[in-house]
């Protein structure tokens, strides 16, 4: 084989091999694109089954979180003896009782979300056991100051519901 034969197979391999390259880049960019519109189909039909299932998981979360609020706890909760250690008992169960019931939304909130909401459980749960710490010596008593104490302070579970107020409006 010449030089001159190696030069003419050459020039015929050329336009062959460019001609199969721009076609695999083309091929290659359409399935690309194929696959990221059946992603897009996918999400968009997911979002479509799953979103009303996550707003619902952030009412029941709004709801606990107003049912475990002092006031509304208190007010709804009254106590079944005159034991004050008892009756703080029976408000924490209430709570992890609310919490227990809710456990499966978790699923369909952020962990970021779902940690604030039990750090506001705990928060709630620790404020009962600190006044039931406190001199109080009647069931009477312990509510007028569980009560006072949500007077001066915001409660743990407004800030939760702030999150998830912040939240529910980044899914729009």
């Amino acid at each position: 084989m010449t030089g001159d034969e190696i030069f003419q197979l050459f020039a015929f391999l050329l336009p062959a091999v460019v001609t199969g390259a721009v076609a695999f880049y083309f091929f290659r960019l359409h399935t690309n694109n194929e696959e990221g519109r059946r992603r897009y189909l996918l999400h968009k039909d997911t979002q479509q089954e799953t979103l009303p299932r996550r707003l619902q998981a952030y009412e029941r979360m709004v709801l606990f979180l107003e049912r475990i609020t002092l006031n509304s706890l208190v007010v709804r909760v009254s106590p079944k003896t005159k034991d004050k250690s008892a009756y703080e008992n029976l408000l924490i169960k209430q709570i992890e009782t609310e919490f227990e019931h809710n456990l499966s939304q978790q699923i369909y909130m952020t962990d970021e979300c779902w940690n604030i909401i039990k750090t506001a459980k705990n928060a709630t749960i620790q404020i009962i056991r600190s006044v039931g710490m406190s001199d109080s010596d009647s069931v009477d008593k312990l509510r007028e100051d569980i009560l006072n104490q949500t007077i001066d302070k915001q409660s743990p579970s407004s800030a939760a519901l702030a999150y998830i107020k912040k939240e529910v409006s980044e899914l729009w």
